[in-house]
């Protein structure tokens, strides 16, 4: 081999190695690159979660702030009572709206030791309904409403609702629909399937403790007086959603129905956001109900999540930001919404809550109101 072939050989091969090592570099900065991306985060869980929550777990801010404390967290959507029916295998953590569901869950959770699915409530959220304006002043025009000084907040009468409901009024029998096409119909209130989500089937619990002069049901029985009231408030809606996001940006968007049963946490996160609220009114019926927003933990990782949305003051602060009330500090909620009082009663003052019946018998409720369940 002569001087020229051997040096030729010579470049080729320190050209591979050369080429190896810079490969190897860049590996070595895409796996570095990787690991700062990732934060401190250690603990991936999953879990699946109410619609109303979604936001709150995209938000750039809470996962950097879950990643912080070493969480990177994926979710699932689903209607609350629905999660009942989806196989918990793979999950961390289910995460419905209130108890009801969740003691369904706990029951369904393959583990001996319940003390370890003791739920949490990191947060909850009051129900409220949103009227456009119109539809608002025509509603306290007629004594089923009354509205605060900006006319942007009030409350609902529970009592005079549901007689309208119970005879069928429509809004062109009410005074001062006359000439606004949109108020037209029977007068009825636009809320989810109560089958397969929470915010419908507490709809029902606060109706029907009102409609049975302030019993909470507790058997067959007390569902049986107020079945025919159910169903009129649930089938007069026709196609129901099985979550309450979409209701709320169908409303936000100016269709739809003009009364709206949702999420305080929704009006407040959307204020809080600076979006536009165009004429929405924020009625809070005075008899309501708090929706606990409840995390199930079906292994040891969701149950750490579980206790940090719970006493991270960050996570607690974010939680605010898309509108929910922290469990046992209300003080956390009125300083940050001090700028939209018009819109928001903060302190729930004159608003009584309505108690809850058991998961059971609320969920015979639902079913019956779809005619669906037991009629004898």
């Amino acid at each position: 081999m002569g001087f020229r072939e051997h040096a030729a050989r010579v470049r080729r091969i320190l050209g591979i190695v050369l080429a190896v090592l810079l490969l190897g570099g860049v590996a070595a900065v895409l796996v570095t690159g990787g690991d700062k991306d990732t934060g401190t985060a250690t603990k991936t869980v999953r879990g699946v979660i109410g619609s109303e929550k979604a936001e709150f777990f995209a938000d750039p801010q809470v996962v950097k702030a879950l990643a912080a404390k070493g969480f990177t967290v994926g979710t699932e959507t689903s209607g609350s009572w629905d999660m009942e029916e989806l196989p918990l295998d793979g999950y961390d953590f289910a995460f419905p709206s209130s108890r009801g569901p969740a003691d369904g869950l706990r029951a369904k959770a393959k583990t001996k030791d319940k003390a370890a699915t003791a739920p949490l409530r990191p947060f909850y959220s009051p129900l409220v309904v949103v009227a456009h304006s119109t539809a608002a002043r025509v509603l306290a025009g007629n004594g089923l409403a009354t509205l605060g000084e900006r006319g942007t907040t009030g409350t609902l009468k529970m009592d005079a609702y549901l007689a309208a409901a119970r005879a069928d009024r429509t809004w062109q029998q009410l005074e001062g629909s006359a000439g606004h096409a949109e108020l037209s119909g029977t007068l009825f209130i636009t809320s989810t399937d109560p089958v397969a989500s929470n915010s419908g089937a507490l709809y029902l619990a606060a109706a029907s403790y009102v409609a049975d002069g302030g019993k909470v049901a507790g058997d067959v029985a007390a569902v049986t007086r107020t079945a025919p009231l159910m169903r009129k408030l649930i089938q007069v809606q026709g196609a129901q959603q099985a979550g309450s996001d979409a209701p709320f940006r169908d409303f936000i968007s100016g269709v739809g129905n003009p009364l709206v049963l949702v999420y305080e946490s929704q009006v407040a996160a959307q204020l809080l956001a600076g979006r536009p609220m165009g004429d929405l009114v924020v009625l809070y019926p005075d008899t309501t109900v708090n929706s606990d927003h409840t995390l199930v933990p079906l292994t040891e990782n969701g149950r750490a999540l579980g206790e940090l949305l719970s006493t991270d003051p960050e996570l607690r602060k974010l939680a605010v930001r898309h509108g929910f009330r922290p469990q046992g500090a209300g003080s956390e909620f009125t300083a940050a919404t001090t700028g939209h009082a018009a819109y928001l009663n903060q302190t729930l003052t004159g608003v009584r809550q309505a108690p809850v019946p058991t998961g059971k018998v609320l969920h015979e409720m639902a079913l019956r109101a779809r005619d669906q369940g037991d009629t004898a």
